[in-house]
C-alpha cells in the first residue's frame, strides 16, 4: 500500500456532468457474466465524463486481514486476537494495491471522504490501526479496483448489464457477504429469482 492519501486517477475539471453514479452501488444483471463482475455489487466513488471506479463490495478472497498485514513489511501490528476477516476482491486492477473502506475516524488526514459515513484510504496509518482501539469502528479491506473508461459505463448501462441505487453503508458492513447482492436487489423492490435479463433501468 502507499504510505500518502489516495489519489484518485477520475477528476472532475469543473465540467458539467449532467447524471453521475458516484456514491452509487451498481448491481450485476444476470446478462453481466464477466467472471470478475458476475453477481456483483461494486460502490462507485467516482464518476465523471472522464470514466468510473469503484470497488467490488461481496467478493472475498481466501487471505484473511491478519495474513495481508503480515505481507506488508511497512505494518508492524500483529493484533491479538488475530484478525480473521476476509480481504475483499475490489476489482481485476492493480491487485497488489489495497484499500480501506471505513467509517470516520478521528484522524481522517489520511483518508478521502465519499459521503456522511464512508471514507477511503489506502495509507498503511489506517492499517496499522486495524485490531487496535484507533480501528475505525466499520471496515472492509479491499485488494484491487475496478474502473471505466470514459463513456463505457454509460454503454454497459444501456445494454442493461447493471442496475444502480444510492449506496448504502449498511449494506457494506452489515449485511452478510453473501447476501449483499440479493439484498440491494430486494432494496429496489426486485425479486432476485424473477429477476429476468429484459429488466430496465431500475
Amino acid at each position: 500500500m502507499d504510505n500518502e492519501k489516495i489519489t484518485d486517477p477520475l477528476t472532475n475539471n469543473d465540467s458539467n456532468v449532467l447524471s453521475t453514479l458516484k456514491d452509487h452501488f451498481l448491481i450485476a444483471m444476470p446478462t453481466l457474466t464477466d467472471p470478475y463482475f458476475k453477481h456483483s455489487v461494486v460502490y462507485i466513488c467516482e464518476h465523471d465524463e472522464q470514466g468510473a471506479m469503484g470497488f467490488i463490495i461481496n467478493f472475498p478472497v481466501k487471505l484473511t486481514l491478519q495474513e495481508l498485514l503480515d505481507h506488508v513489511d511497512s505494518v508492524k501490528n500483529h493484533p491479538e486476537p488475530p484478525l480473521l476477516n476476509p480481504v475483499f476482491l475490489g476489482g481485476p486492477l492493480e491487485l497488489k494495491r489495497g484499500f480501506i473502506l471505513h467509517s470516520p475516524v478521528a484522524d481522517n488526514s489520511q483518508s478521502t471522504q465519499l459521503n456522511d459515513q464512508l471514507m477511503i484510504s489506502n495509507s498503511n496509518a489506517i492499517l496499522e490501526t486495524l485490531g487496535t482501539e484507533n480501528e475505525p469502528e466499520k471496515y472492509i479491506v479491499t485488494l484491487g479496483y475496478a474502473s471505466w473508461s470514459s463513456g463505457q459505463l454509460e454503454e454497459e448501462m444501456n445494454a442493461n448489464r447493471w442496475l444502480t441505487m444510492e449506496s448504502q453503508n449498511d449494506i457494506i458492513f452489515n449485511t452478510p457477504v453473501e447476501q449483499r447482492w440479493n439484498e440491494a436487489l430486494q432494496r429496489l423492490g426486485i425479486n432476485p429469482e424473477q429477476l429476468s435479463s429484459d429488466i430496465g433501468h431500475a
